[in-house]
């Protein structure tokens, strides 16, 4: 993970952010307490190229986004009753008796 050394032996994907993370440390480490809240946005980087966190929630509210707008307008060439009886799927009871019979 932080070694800077991914699955297939190069650079990790990860490991600039980490990088990051630890010069701002490095330059802010005489602050204290203070120092840490500079840096947190290196860290929140970094977490995110690790667990993808606010992608997936992105990409969440997109689908909601996108299911809520496709329920507000229905099909506009949806299929009536009875076209779809006259497709044989519905009312063909007794046809399927006699051929099974």
């Amino acid at each position: 993970m932080a070694s800077g050394y991914g699955n297939s032996g190069g650079p990790g994907r990860c490991y600039p952010f980490w990088q990051e993370v630890l010069g701002c440390y490095v330059v802010n480490s005489d602050d204290g307490a203070t120092g840490k809240k500079k840096c947190m946005p290196a860290l929140e980087d970094y977490y995110e190229c690790l667990h993808h966190r606010k992608e997936a929630l992105r990409t969440m509210k997109m689908q909601a986004a996108y299911r809520k707008a496709e329920a507000a307008h229905p099909r506009e060439n949806a299929p009536k009753a009875e076209q779809i009886r006259s497709l044989g799927l519905l009312g063909k009871e007794e046809e399927a008796a006699n051929v099974l019979s």
